[in-house]
């Protein structure tokens, strides 16, 4: 006597529960479902799996494929992009699509019907860099324009690994209006950060190269060291430029990043 109608096999109902994301961010229109050699594209939140299971252990994938990026086996990589910065290495794109993730064990027996919820994980975390110029000729600065190393080209789904590190380019874009104008911000979209480093280089130029352009560098590691956790928490940070004579003219620094709590970020 079998209580269903596959005695031989399981058969799995799946909930995909999208709750953990940031504000603003849609649900995906399409999923896809790994287990196996059993691949399958969903769209509800809920469904059967048109699939009977041999009795076993499974892992199971359920990812997403959002814009600028690709899946290959468990790997997910950002497309890579076409730097602003010569001979500095790898860049990757800067505003990837929004890509959630789930890995889960889930052991299938005969004769057999399974419901099973897939906690979805947000795997892209946006970052906002906020920076105040200082002295007499801020008016006069027309470009800030550099990029972030040690941003992930690569996630492992299997177990959340953030790898290949890269470039990110930031184009900075001046405030004209708020609390904060003046000050010049930059936003871009993170898999994660990866490697032993996160480090700002950037150019400040100025109208009519009067005075000379500007080099600007800082270290970001310590402000990103937990990045790749609360990725549905959208991430500002703020500092102020300040300038060092040097013999060739100036370079400049930030050393004091801060948090920014309600400032310019938003998931879109």
């Amino acid at each position: 006597v079998y209580k269903r109608q596959h005695p031989d096999h399981g058969a799995v109902t799946l909930t995909a529960d999208w709750s953990q994301r940031s504000t603003g961010i849609d649900i995906p229109a399409s999923y896809t479902v790994q287990a196996g050699d059993y691949s399958t594209t969903l769209g509800d939140a809920t469904n059967r799996i048109d699939h009977l299971f041999e009795p076993g252990t499974y892992r199971f994938y359920i990812y997403n494929t959002p814009e600028q990026v690709s899946i290959s086996g468990t790997t997910a990589t950002v497309t890579a992009a076409s730097g602003n910065w010569d001979g500095v290495g790898a860049f990757v794109a800067t505003s990837p699509g929004w890509l959630f993730t789930c890995a889960m064990d889930a052991v299938i027996e005969k004769d057999t019907e399974y419901e099973l919820t897939a906690a979805m994980q947000q795997q892209v975390r946006q970052l906002t860099l906020v920076v105040e110029p200082t002295g007499g000729t801020t008016d006069r600065i027309e470009t800030v324009e550099g990029y972030l190393s040690g941003a992930a080209a690569t996630l492992d789904m299997n177990n959340s690994t953030h790898g290949t590190p890269s470039n990110v380019a930031l184009t900075f874009t001046k405030i004209t209006s708020g609390a904060d104008a003046g000050k010049w911000s930059a936003t871009v979209r993170l898999l994660g950060v990866a490697g032993a480093a996160q480090q700002l280089t950037a150019q400040i130029r100025f109208s009519g190269d009067s005075p000379q352009p500007v080099t600007l560098t800082s270290d970001l590691t310590t402000m990103l060291a937990t990045f790749n956790a609360d990725k549905t928490k959208p991430l500002a940070l703020g500092g102020t430029v300040a300038e060092t004579p040097t013999g060739a003219g100036f370079t400049a620094t930030i050393t004091d990043w801060t948090p920014i709590h309600g400032g310019p970020v938003t998931a879109d």
